[in-house]
């Protein structure tokens, strides 16, 4: 009998944390980049290490993920890397967007970036 009570009362926790977790809104900020044709691709990897590199920079930045795409679909419009970006608030967003760090970043990015998408949005 104790290991079911203990076994419905872990479930319960879980379940709860679960719910708690979900109901935190989370601002979303997705970066799209597709490269100049003939872009060197070490200047591309030094691009992708610094866009890493800002989430330890500036605490604002919840979460952060990147990738690829590897899409079958090919509809990505010569964009092929994706980057996601949480934040808390609006004026967190704001605050990043303003920092000098991320501001130094976007100088880099004119002799190798040819289309950008941004796409800002509240998690449901």
């Amino acid at each position: 009998m104790k290991k079911i009570t203990l076994l419905v009362l872990s479930t319960i926790l879980v379940s709860g944390m679960s719910m708690a977790q979900s109901s935190t809104k989370m601002l979303k900020h997705v970066v799209l980049f597709g490269w100049k044709e003939g872009a060197d691709s070490a200047a591309v990897d030094n691009v992708v290490k610094a866009f890493v590199a800002l989430p330890g920079k500036i605490s604002s930045v919840k979460a952060f993920e990147w990738g690829t795409n590897n899409s079958p679909e090919k509809l990505n419009q010569g964009l092929t890397h994706c980057f996601v970006l949480s934040f808390s608030s609006e004026e967190d967003r704001n605050a990043y967007l303003t920092n000098p760090d991320h501001v130094a970043f976007t100088k880099m990015l004119p002799p190798v970036l040819d289309k950008v998408t941004v796409f800002d949005y509240w998690a449901q």
